[in-house]
């Protein structure tokens, strides 16, 4: 009796892509990483958009599912770090999961601060899974005429 396989072009690239994955670190498997992680890769990265007014600068970070205490929002050193993580549903005895597309995992976001930023005026909020953030212009330094004396 001849088994006849059915070729499908799509999981022979996606074998191709997670056989690349794994080469360098990053493959997961049931959401956890395979292998080691040289370069502190994250799992995912929410989506962000950087928008600028003559008063500010604003950041919206798109994290659905998650809540205002799984993020964490920190400024050291001029850089701005957006990290989180978001959880998956275990599955249960009354509830199989046939297929998981979200990702999940945990992720970090930074972003270097413009000299003219305001870092002790930042200002955060998150509703309806869009953390926004305002981070204020700071007033131009003012140049400051020295007197020299001459003796």
């Amino acid at each position: 009796m001849n088994n006849i396989t059915r070729w499908n072009p799509v999981s022979e690239f996606e074998d191709l892509i997670n056989r690349y994955n794994r080469y360098f670190g990053v493959a997961r498997s049931n959401g956890e990483r395979e292998g080691k992680d040289l370069f502190s890769r994250t799992d995912w990265a929410p989506a962000v958009d950087i928008k600028e007014t003559d008063q500010a600068f604003s950041i919206e970070a798109e994290l659905p599912g998650m809540s205002k205490d799984d993020v964490k929002v920190t400024v050291q050193d001029g850089v701005l770090s957006i990290q989180g993580e978001r959880r998956q549903e275990e599955e249960t005895g009354d509830r199989k999961h046939h297929r998981i597309e979200r990702v999940y995992g945990s992720f970090i976001r930074r972003f270097t601060l413009p000299d003219n930023v305001d870092e002790n005026s930042i200002r955060a909020n998150f509703k309806d899974g869009v953390l926004s953030l305002t981070l204020a212009k700071a007033e131009p330094a003012q140049p400051k005429a020295i007197e020299v004396n001459v003796d």
